[in-house]
This record gives C-alpha cells, sequence and structure tokens, in this order.
C-alpha cells in the first residue's frame, strides 16, 4: 500500500520549521513502510530499487550524523537519497533551464518507532506545479511513475 501525506515540511533539508496541514490534493510525496528490516538494509534496497528504475544516487545525506556533528543534536536514523535519472533531467532542463534547482529527486529513508522503516519520495508533479511548461509536467510525470513503482517495489518485497 502506498502512503500519501498532506503535509508540507517548511525550512530547508533539517526541516526545524513544523509542518502544517494543507488541502490532500496538493500531497507533496509518496510512501511506504517496511518492517523486519535494518535501516541499513532499507537504505541499500532503496538504492538498488532506484538503479532499476534508472536512478543513480548523486548524494546521500546522513542527518543523524549532521545533526550531531553541527547542532550536537540527536535525532533518529533518516538518510536523504538525491536521485537523479540522467536522460529524465536532461529533457527537464531542456524544457526549463532553471529547473536544476529542484534537482536531484529526494528519497527519504527514515527509521520511525518500533523498528518501523519508512520510505517516501517527493512528488516531482506536485513540486513543478509552479512551473508553467506542459513539457516539464509531462516530464515530471514520467519521473512520478518511476518513482512510484520503485516505492512499490520496495513494498512488494
Amino acid at each position: 500500500m502506498i502512503n500519501i501525506s498532506a503535509k508540507v515540511n517548511l525550512g530547508s533539508y533539517l526541516g526545524f520549521i513544523s509542518a502544517i496541514k494543507i488541502n490532500s490534493t496538493m500531497a507533496y510525496y509518496f510512501s511506504t513502510q517496511l518492517k523486519n528490516i535494518t535501516f541499513v538494509e532499507a537504505v541499500s534496497k532503496t538504492t538498488e530499487a532506484l538503479k532499476e528504475e534508472g536512478f543513480g544516487v548523486l548524494t546521500e545525506i546522513d542527518m543523524k550524523a549532521t545533526l550531531k556533528k553541527k547542532l550536537n543534536a540527536d535525532f533518529h536514523n533518516y538518510t536523504i537519497l538525491g536521485a537523479c535519472n540522467p536522460p529524465l533531467a536532461y529533457k527537464a532542463l531542456q524544457s526549463e533551464d532553471k529547473i536544476g534547482t529542484m534537482l536531484p529527486c529526494n528519497v527519504i529513508v527514515q527509521e520511525l518507532p518500533y523498528g518501523t522503516i519508512e520510505i517516501a519520495a517527493v512528488d516531482p508533479v506536485a513540486s513543478m506545479k509552479a512551473v508553467k511548461n506542459d513539457n516539464l509536467v509531462k516530464v515530471a510525470e514520467t519521473v512520478r511513475d518511476k518513482l512510484k513503482r520503485m516505492i512499490q517495489q520496495l513494498t512488494d518485497d
């Protein structure tokens, strides 16, 4: 089952500002939850599932380590994977040269209470709503379909 959230995090990657509830038609990500898997295994499986859909992981940000180092703050296991599908990124850049401000697609893996692991991916169609470009919407829809298949693959395993 794929879960769709209706929250928007305000602020940077660190997400320090509280989330606010918005209209459920404006969901900005989709996710799944896994049990009986370690956090490290979940990051690895997510990376592999992304590869199967043509994405490479350009960045891997360990938020737990970053927050500890920068703020001496304790945080749960939380990794942000910056995923890129080069052919689709190229098409997006050809359609809109400033779209690089919204690349790569972020996928998070986080450890929730009781050993549950959540994997969530940005919905690129929701991200592109502010950009009025029909060609870009088509690319975003393709990317969304690939990310949804990746999430579904993790759910089915």
